[in-house]
């Protein structure tokens, strides 16, 4: 899998802008807040419809216009594909693969597979639990149209079922229906547990593997999916809490309350870990994700870097680059000088400036 061209009408910081990449490495470098990290944004964002700052649409058009367009030219498999996408301040965004409109954006999902990482991926390990689910339904939904349905109609019953608590507080009558709403809950929430448990097992396997090597057999990560509810009490403690649930106005358990721990050597790490234990496991989980999704599609995804070996130390560094040698890799940087001093492979180099592209080398 290989992004071939990109470009940019009125997106970001950018009024247009065309560029084409290389099989191998490509990096862009630049001054901060000049566009680099906007151009591996775009690249994710025709992969899950969604940026990974969680920014919405109308927050992508460039200031003073009402829409964006964003067309992506890349090669599957022997066979080149475009995806086109209109961005709207006040309508859903528009979509088209190969020229042919599609009814929903997430139909794109399973067209182009983008690993994305940043400095900012430390906020899975380092913050709340939406943050960890937000990786695995993200990596999940990638691979598993299955999981973003079943997902989808979670969230719908679940968004309902909480408007329906609010309700009964005016109309007692309406508790009534509380059951049915349950029963389907329920029923999409155990399959969204299971495909999760899954997941887990099958990253568990990969990423043992993986961070051995970056800590030279020092320290042991483990993933411990800790669901908020277990699937042969799930029905039983809903009714349970119902009670809880009249008062509160919301639901107390499910998927949308599940979590991830870290565990270094049986140590919680968003607890008690260092910075570096942190930072390690974030570069661990982020070379599983390229592994579980080759493992899946058949094929490698793209990789975007973004302003990352700044990040990481000497060793932690070497690692990684001789993990992506034979992946289409988008590095973004403030200078390039180290990776020329390194004799890394470079396959292309640009210059990235106040929402301009400059300046090409090549083969370096």
């Amino acid at each position: 899998m290989e992004v071939i061209s990109l470009e940019l009408q009125n997106y970001r910081n950018y009024e247009t802008m065309s560029i084409t990449f290389q099989d191998g490495i490509n990096i862009l470098y630049g001054d901060n807040a000049q566009g680099k990290t906007n151009i591996l944004e775009a690249i994710y964002l025709c992969s899950t419809t969604k940026s990974h700052r969680g920014s919405k649409d109308k927050e992508l058009i460039r200031f003073g216009q009402e829409e964006a367009h964003i067309r992506l030219l890349l090669e599957k498999k022997g066979t080149n594909h475009r995806i086109d996408m209109h961005l709207k301040k006040n309508k859903t965004k528009g979509v088209a693969i190969d020229k042919m409109p599609i009814r929903r954006s997430s139909e794109l999902l399973g067209m182009l597979h983008a690993v994305f990482f940043s400095p900012e991926d430390l906020r899975i390990i380092k913050n709340g639990p939406q943050e960890r689910r937000r990786f695995v339904d993200i990596v999940l939904c990638s691979m598993d149209k299955s999981y973003l349905y079943v997902l989808d109609q979670y969230q719908k019953i679940l968004n309902q079922r909480n408007h329906l608590l609010k309700q009964i507080i005016f109309r007692s009558d309406l508790a009534e229906t509380l059951d049915i709403w349950d029963e389907q809950m329920v029923t999409y929430g155990i399959e969204i547990i299971k495909k999760r448990q899954y997941f887990i097992e099958t990253m568990n396997q990969i990423i043992y593997d993986i961070h051995d090597s970056l800590t030279g057999g020092r320290e042991k990560l483990s993933l411990v999916y800790e669901p908020s509810v277990k699937i042969e009490d799930y029905r039983q403690t809903v009714l349970a809490r119902r009670q809880k649930d009249l008062k509160n106005c919301s639901t107390a358990v499910g998927p949308h309350r599940d979590d991830i721990n870290f565990l270094v050597n049986g140590i919680d790490i968003r607890k008690f870990g260092s910075q570096g234990q942190q930072r390690t496991a974030a570069l661990s989980l982020k070379l599983s994700e390229i592994s579980m999704v080759e493992n899946v599609i058949q094929d490698k995804p793209i990789l975007l870097l973004d302003d990352v070996l700044s990040e990481l130390d000497d060793q932690r560094k070497r690692y990684l680059l001789d993990n992506i040698k034979n992946i289409q890799t988008i590095i973004t940087c403030t200078g390039v000088e180290e990776f020329l001093e390194s004799r890394m492979p470079i396959d292309q180099v640009y210059r990235v400036k106040e929402g301009r592209i400059e300046g090409i080398r090549r083969n370096c």
